[in-house]
C-alpha cells in the first residue's frame, strides 16, 4: 500500500512538473508589447527632444483613433501627435504598472494590450493615474497602435518608480 502510495505521489509530482515549466517560460507576445509599449513611452517621456517625439509618432498608423476620457477622441495620427507636443513633453511622465499589464492577441491581426499608467509632474511623485487600452495590428513583422484609449483618470499621490520608498 506504502509503495502504491509513493508511487502515485510521484507520478503525481511527474505530472505538475512540466506544466510549471511550462507557465514559467515568458509568452513572446507579452514579451514584445511589453517591448514595444516600453520603447514607445521612453520616446513619449522625452518628447522634448525632436528626434524622441517623431519616434514615438512612428508606433501609431496615419489614421489612428485615440480616445482620452477627459481630452475627447482624435481620428489622426498628427492630431494625436500635436496633443501629445502641446500638453505632455515637459511636463510630466508615464509610468507603466507592469504588474497590470496584460496582453491578449487577436487571431489574424495582432493583440490588445492594457493596463495601468501613473503620471508624474516630478522625478519623485505621481499625481495622476489612468488606465489604457491599445490595439496593436501587425503586418509584415511591424507593430503599429491602430486605437488607443486613456480613461478612468483620477487623482492618487503614488511614489514614482526612481523614487527611493
Amino acid at each position: 500500500m506504502k509503495l502504491q502510495l509513493s508511487a502515485l505521489i510521484g507520478l503525481s509530482l511527474a505530472a505538475l512538473a512540466p506544466a510549471a515549466s511550462i507557465a514559467a517560460e515568458p509568452d513572446p507576445l507579452y514579451q514584445k508589447i511589453l517591448a514595444l509599449d516600453t520603447e514607445m513611452f521612453e520616446a513619449f517621456n522625452t518628447c522634448t527632444d525632436p528626434k524622441q517625439l517623431e519616434k514615438h509618432a512612428s508606433f501609431f498608423v496615419k489614421e489612428l483613433e485615440f480616445y482620452h476620457d477627459n481630452g475627447g477622441a482624435s481620428f489622426t495620427r498628427d492630431e494625436y501627435m500635436k496633443g501629445v507636443h502641446d500638453n505632455v513633453c515637459g511636463k510630466f511622465h508615464r509610468e507603466l504598472d507592469g504588474e497590470s499589464f496584460r496582453v491578449w492577441p487577436i487571431k489574424g491581426y495582432g493583440a490588445i494590450s492594457q493596463g495601468t499608467h501613473r503620471f508624474c509632474h516630478t522625478p519623485t511623485t505621481c499625481e495622476g493615474v489612468g488606465q489604457f487600452t491599445m490595439i496593436w495590428r501587425e503586418e509584415n513583422g511591424k507593430w503599429l497602435v491602430t486605437r488607443a484609449m486613456s480613461y478612468d483618470h483620477r487623482s492618487e499621490q503614488v511614489p514614482a518608480k526612481g523614487a527611493s520608498r
